[in-house]
């Protein structure tokens, strides 16, 4: 019988190898080619898809006796639309989705009748712009300008003052044509599925732990001291969140959204409900006028607030939806199914369970507020059947807790208290 050896060896006139080795080299050899080509396509369609999106070179503003200019400067034209909304009065432009890294320049800030400036991704395909205007303001001209000699391709958008009713009456009109849009729109009602991300393998029956990051998208959430933004910390930690509870072996896990795209209120609950989470837990950062206030606090919900901070902090939250703009693509019947009957008493008191168990175990690891534990009427906790808590990580408008939520060894210290409040909680409430 001949050796192993026997079987492997190198031709010395053609430099090939033979025999069952040589065939499995070739074979290996043909393998690495091919993902070598798949990984080089996929490489090349992701930059192509990348290269396609316009992208943003710089945004100003110019503030004259009669009117105010918004210009956005970028490296080709895009398609635009563009909707009035009211109270507060906003100027909404969405366009195809854009890369918007370039800094802002002078509009965030404000001038004229432009008090404020957002922008971000909206829905997958749209890139929503929302201009805050100060008073009743109409778009007497919006136009684009194509690349010349010394400048870019330019979107300019003229607003002048106008009375209430006037606006109004734009508003509505513009609204007729976003709604025939919409309606001709699908990528709204495939978004739950587009976001949602879940770890864990199919037909696994542990516990599924829903992980929403706060705001997003067109909504910033709230701005630190730094100029960090809520949406992006809320992100991280969630992340950070899903790592840890996948790494125990105990827990699958749901995140709402696992990059910088907007949300509405009732579609964060949606998703976790579709996919039969068994908790939920929704992570934010908030920002006062007190900028020595710091320290986390974990919110349940209630009908009453318990105190005006919470009743406060909960209407401001409840706006996200306002905040960036109407989406009327996905009216449907699917809204009452989510509304909240407050006669449920057992989930409720599931959910202060899950609260008290946070509480004390971030006790142990971070700073807390002096009342910890509070109750305010969050929409996102509105889910009738699935415990759910609200976590405020801390004060953006407090640089000590706006440095510690950017580093990722808090937001690891965090999520590892977190898990030991979930475990606990099913320690005693048996899945």
């Amino acid at each position: 019988m001949a050796s192993p050896a026997a079987n492997v060896h190198c031709n010395a006139q053609n430099g090939k190898w033979s025999g069952r080795v040589g065939n499995a080299a070739r074979k290996t050899g043909q393998a690495v080619t091919l993902l070598f080509l798949f990984l080089f396509s996929l490489h090349f369609a992701m930059g192509t898809a990348l290269a396609d999106s316009a992208k943003v070179l710089g945004a100003r503003l110019g503030v004259y006796p009669d009117y105010t200019r918004f210009v956005i400067d970028l490296d080709r034209n895009v398609d635009f639309t563009y909707f009035l909304l009211p109270d507060p009065y906003r100027i909404i432009i969405d366009m195809p989705e854009i890369d918007w890294s370039a800094p802002p320049g002078n509009v965030t800030s404000g001038g004229g009748l432009i008090s404020g400036l957002r922008y971000g991704l909206f829905k997958p395909g749209t890139f929503r712009v929302v201009l805050d205007v100060a008073e009743p303001s109409l778009v007497s001209k919006i136009f684009s300008l194509p690349a010349s000699a010394d400048k870019p391709n330019r979107l300019v958008v003229d607003l002048t003052p106008a009375k209430r009713e006037a606006f109004m009456e734009a508003s509505r009109e513009s609204m007729v044509a976003y709604s025939a849009r919409s309606r001709n729109d699908t990528s709204a009602t495939e978004q739950s599925a587009d976001v949602a991300v879940k770890s864990g393998r199919p037909g696994d029956n542990k516990p599924l732990i829903a992980i929403d990051a706060g705001h997003g998208g067109v909504d910033p959430g709230a701005i630190g001291v730094d100029g960090v933004y809520e949406k992006n910390l809320t992100l991280a930690a969630a992340r950070q969140l899903a790592d840890t509870l996948t790494a125990s072996g105990r827990y699958r896990v749901l995140l709402t959204r696992d990059k910088d795209v907007f949300l509405k209120l009732r579609q964060r609950v949606e998703i976790a409900r579709k996919n039969g989470a068994d908790l939920f837990i929704s992570l934010h950062a908030d920002s006062i006028a007190n900028p020595k206030h710091r320290g986390a606090s974990v919110y349940t919900l209630s009908e009453n607030a318990s105190d005006k901070e919470a009743a406060a902090l909960a209407s401001k939250e409840n706006k996200a939806d306002v905040i960036a703009g109407l989406d009327l693509s996905d009216e449907n019947t699917l809204v009452q199914s989510i509304l909240i009957d407050l006669a449920q008493r057992e989930t409720m008191n599931l959910s202060a369970t899950l609260a008290a168990n946070m509480v004390s175990q971030l006790a142990k690891s971070i700073e807390l507020q002096r009342r910890t534990h509070r109750f305010a009427g969050f929409a996102v906790l509105k889910a009738p059947d699935i415990p759910s808590a609200l976590f405020e990580m801390g004060y953006l408008s407090n640089a000590q807790d706006a440095k510690l939520l950017q580093s990722p060894a808090h937001r690891k210290k965090v999520a590892e208290a977190v898990m030991r409040a979930i475990d606990i909680y099913f320690d005693t409430h048996k899945f």
